[in-house]
C-alpha cells in the first residue's frame, strides 16, 4: 500500500441510543471515508473518545476497522492509556487484528519523566512490532514531543517510524521533518503550510465529516496548483471553525448523522451533546460551505 502519507481523518466512535459502540454506524462512516479517497484512517483517537471507552471497545474498534477497509486504506490505530499496562494489551489486540500502525500518546495524568515515556513507548512498540506514531498532544497530555525527544525514542525502538504532531509549533515540524521522520499535522487547518513544509499529510477529527475538502488539498498542492490548494484549504478552514466553536466529536458526529442519514449518537458523558439550537446552527453553517448529504447508495 506504500508510504504513510496523505489524508488520514481522525474517526468519530459513534454510539447507539444507549450510549454503546454503534458498530453498524461505524463502519457506514469509515466506508464514506474510503469512498472519498482518503489514504487512511486514525482510529479510537481523540475524537474517538478512546480515553472513555473500555478496553475491550477499543480493541474491537481495531477488528471493525480492519474488517470494513479491507487494505483500502491503511490503519493506525490509537492505543494510548495512562497506564502501560493497558496499553500494552491493546497494541497488542490491534497487532492481532491486522492494523497497519499503532500510536499512543505519552501516560498521562501523571506526567512522566523523559526516561519514563520512552519505556511507556518501548514496551507498547515491542509488543505490536508494527510501525510505531508518537502522538503528540500537549494540549491534553501536559508532556510535549518535541525533536530532541523524538530523536532519542528513535534510537531506543526501531519501529518508530514518526508522529503526529497535534501542536501549532511549525518550528518543530520543521525539524521533524529535516530529522527523516513521517510527520503528519494534526490541525486540518493547518495542512496546506505543513505540506509546504515537509510533512506528509493531516490527521485530525473534523476531516472524518467532510474527507473531500482535505483530499482536495492534497490532490491539488500534489500537482502544484497552489491556488486551489489556498481556495480548498479556506474552505476546509472555515468548517474546522465550527468545529472549535461548538465542540468536539459533537459537531463531527452531528454532521455525519445529517450527510450520511444514520444516527452517530452523542458523545460519551462526561461531554455533553449539542443541544437542538446548537445542532441546527451548526448544520446551517455547513449548508453555507456547500457540505450536503452523500448518496445514501455509497
Amino acid at each position: 500500500m506504500g508510504a504513510f502519507e496523505g489524508i488520514v481523518p481522525a474517526l468519530v466512535t459513534p454510539m447507539d441510543a444507549a450510549g454503546e459502540l454503534n458498530e453498524s454506524a461505524l463502519r457506514r462512516v469509515i466506508e464514506f471515508n474510503v469512498q472519498a479517497g482518503v489514504n487512511g484512517m486514525w482510529m479510537a483517537g481523540g475524537t474517538g473518545e478512546s480515553v472513555l471507552l473500555s478496553d475491550e471497545e477499543n480493541n474491537r474498534i481495531a477488528e471493525i476497522a480492519v474488517n470494513q477497509v479491507q487494505g483500502r486504506a491503511k490503519i493506525i490505530m490509537h492505543v494510548g492509556a495512562p497506564t502501560t499496562a493497558r496499553a500494552v494489551k491493546m497494541a497488542a489486540a490491534a497487532a492481532r487484528q491486522g492494523v497497519n500502525a499503532i500510536c499512543c500518546v505519552p501516560p498521562f495524568f501523571y506526567p512522566p519523566t523523559e526516561e519514563e515515556a520512552i519505556e511507556h513507548f518501548r514496551q507498547v512498540a515491542a509488543t505490536a512490532d508494527l510501525p510505531f506514531f508518537a502522538y503528540n498532544l500537549p494540549e491534553c497530555t501536559g508532556f510535549t514531543i518535541t525533536p530532541e525527544f523524538i530523536l532519542k525514542l528513535r534510537d531506543r525502538i526501531p519501529s518508530v517510524v514518526g508522529l503526529k504532531h497535534s501542536s501549532l509549533n511549525l518550528y518543530h515540524l520543521r525539524q521533524f521533518v529535516a530529522a527523516g521522520l513521517t510527520c503528519f499535522m494534526g490541525s486540518g487547518q493547518m495542512l496546506l503550510p505543513a505540506l509546504s513544509l515537509g510533512a506528509v499529510g493531516c490527521i485530525d477529527g473534523p476531516v472524518c465529516m467532510a474527507p473531500e475538502l482535505w483530499v482536495e488539498i492534497w490532490h491539488a498542492f500534489q500537482s502544484g496548483h497552489i491556488e486551489s490548494a489556498i481556495k480548498a484549504q479556506e474552505r476546509a478552514s472555515r468548517l474546522m471553525d465550527i468545529v472549535w466553536k461548538h465542540g468536539n466529536p459533537r459537531v463531527e458526529k452531528a454532521v455525519l448523522s445529517w450527510r450520511l442519514g444514520i444516527d452517530c449518537g452523542n458523545p460519551r458523558p462526561p461531554r455533553l451533546p449539542l443541544s437542538p439550537e446548537l445542532k441546527a446552527e451548526v448544520l446551517n453553517s455547513v449548508k453555507q460551505l456547500a457540505v450536503k448529504p452523500v448518496d445514501q447508495s455509497v
